[in-house]
């Protein structure tokens, strides 16, 4: 099931604007309720949920539950050589580089029941070279040439090469000679996480330069011993600039923002349904729920990645794996890796965090990295914290936001206690406590917790002005999941700051080194609230004056209206 596109034309430009957009209820459909078939929750213990496993032979012959991909081999087999695929972490980028691999090596019995069973491929075995870079962690400046050599060694064996060299580049052009050579058919090579050594170095320039030059020598062979190739195809995070592999191939096909391939990793929402029925099942019998109301809030926590400008909406496969493994919710995809080389380049490029909730960014920027002159957003996105909200086509401009939940909470739990002082407070618990208190109505506990949390501000940065106060209560409130806007216009001036939830309309006015009786007096003389006199909901006026000597907020004044 794709997500419903909408599309807004320019009367000016003419041009198309592409947005994706979900509804709470979207799952209340007939297509959707017949597929799942369930009218009664019941549980069993038959599934076997392949979290962390990467194994594609591992998977079949041990009866874990396997999404079907194998559509997009027969794409890649009638297509050109060279392929690279851009995906976050723990998005299935090495468990479709396992599948190729049994794939090419002709086992067929792996494949019974998939697609790619029932075309005509002959499933003659091809030599196939995989090299996985995901093993090491590149802290030490030795630790690429000996998984290289490792390698190397192997593959040298396996074909009865003696290497008459030492250099690793020309030993690899001779295993792909000679794999050629011997099976007579060219060799199929595989690389997972081509690029991880250069993210893990992204600020150390010395270990970074030592890798790049050295795995440009070992990628300069794919165009070099070009005869004796049948198929590359490259996994990482990033096409990185400048690197040979892209520089020196010209026909190298990049399918990372692809329509055809969007869907290649992570889990769609017509498989979430086809595969997951019983997960779904086992959730809503611990939770006491509706299965639609499981479904409904595993699309708000894991839901919303788009990696193309029609893609489908992706599901993060490795999340909803261990939700149904778990039978809970939880934030497990942020929390299997904590985002500290975003944290580092917001620090050293002094990043509003304000403006990566919603960029705009061209489709040449997002696709790849100037490992020179990293782009924040690009980063982001290639990382997994920020997705396609939408496209517009006639100047290639990608707008990018937030996916879900589960990235939006991780991400607040993560950066606040670097971008405000919690005072030893468990993140979590001053998130919960602090949507609470806003939730209820509670101004004067809520005001306190941010008066506390501004008392030391991070990222080497100071509150010098209105703004910079109004940016980082908007990072909160946003992060926090609230409705939030700022500079809200009304017809007689614009609301700093405008928080709507169930119950509460919050207009907040904000003063610097002035005081937060002329904060409140201006919403009141203005008449702020008037575009709300018919809501059902209450209306308070707050006024804030933050000290710039005491660096946090010294006051607020409230009023409800």
């Amino acid at each position: 099931m794709t997500p419903q596109l909408n599309y807004h034309r320019n009367a000016d430009s003419h041009t198309t604007r592409k947005t994706f957009k979900y509804s709470r209820n979207l799952l209340k459909n007939c297509y959707i309720c017949n597929l799942l078939q369930i009218s009664r929750p019941m549980t069993t213990d038959s599934v076997k949920y392949p979290v962390g496993e990467q194994s594609f032979q591992k998977l079949r012959e041990e009866g874990f539950l396997y999404v079907d991909k194998t559509r997009f081999i027969d794409h890649i087999v009638r297509g050109p050589k060279y392929y690279f695929l851009g995906r976050p972490r723990r998005f299935g980028k090495s468990l479709f580089l396992s599948t190729l691999k049994c794939f090419f090596e002709g086992r067929r019995e792996l494949f019974e029941g998939l697609y790619i069973n029932s075309t005509s491929w002959n499933w003659e075995p091809y030599p196939v070279l995989y090299l996985d870079l995901n093993i090491q962690k590149y802290k030490d400046e030795g630790e690429l040439d000996d998984l290289i050599e490792h390698r190397l060694i192997a593959w040298e064996k396996e074909y009865g090469i003696e290497p008459k060299v030492m250099n690793q580049s020309i030993r690899f052009s001779e295993v792909i000679r000679v794999a050629a050579e011997k099976s007579g058919k060219g060799v199929v090579i595989l690389v997972d996480e081509y690029d991880k050594p250069l993210v893990n170095n992204l600020h150390n320039r010395k270990r970074l330069d030592l890798y790049r030059s050295k795995l440009a020598e070992i990628y300069s062979n794919f165009k070099s011993s070009a005869d004796y190739i049948r198929l590359v195809f490259m996994t990482g995070v990033s096409r990185f600039g400048k690197l040979s592999v892209f520089s020196d191939l010209n026909n190298i096909s990049d399918i990372s923002l692809t329509d055809d391939f969007a869907a290649v990793c992570g889990i769609t929402q017509q498989e979430l349904i086809e595969n997951f029925g019983v997960g779904i099942s086992e959730l809503a019998l611990k939770r006491k729920s509706e299965p639609m109301d499981i479904v409904n809030e595993l699309k708000h926590r894991y839901d919303g990645y788009h990696f193309a400008p029609e893609s489908p909406d992706i599901y993060n496969p490795f999340s909803l794996l261990n939700a149904f493994k778990n039978k809970a919710y939880g934030n497990y995809w942020i929390e299997s890796g904590t985002p500290s080389l975003l944290v580092e380049q917001l620090k050293r490029t002094q990043t509003d965090i304000q403006r990566l909730t919603k960029v705009e960014i061209s489709a040449n920027m997002l696709a790849g990295l100037d490992l020179d002159s990293i782009l924040p957003a690009a980063l982001f996105y290639q990382t997994g914290y920020l997705t396609i909200k939408a496209y517009d086509d006639a100047d290639r401009i990608f707008t990018l936001g937030i996916p879900n939940d589960e990235v939006r909470e991780g991400l607040m739990e993560y950066i606040l206690p670097h971008y405000a002082n919690l005072q030893g407070e468990d993140p979590h618990v001053f998130i919960v406590n602090f949507r609470k208190e806003l939730q209820a109505g509670a101004v004067d506990a809520f005001m306190r917790r941010l008066q506390a949390m501004f008392a030391s501000f991070g990222y080497d940065r100071k509150m010098d002005n209105e703004n910079s106060v109004q940016n980082a209560l908007f990072i909160l409130f946003y992060l926090l999941g609230l409705s939030v806007s700022t500079e809200f216009r009304t017809s007689d001036g614009r609301i700093d700051i405008l928080i709507r939830t169930d119950k509460y309309i919050y207009i907040i006015e904000l003063k610097y080194d002035k005081s937060a009786e002329e904060a409140l007096h201006q919403i009141m003389h203005k008449d702020y609230a008037l575009p709300w006199a018919a809501d059902a909901r209450k209306v308070i006026a707050i006024g804030i004056n933050y000290s710039s000597s005491l660096r946090r907020i010294d006051s607020w004044k409230a009023e409800t209206i």
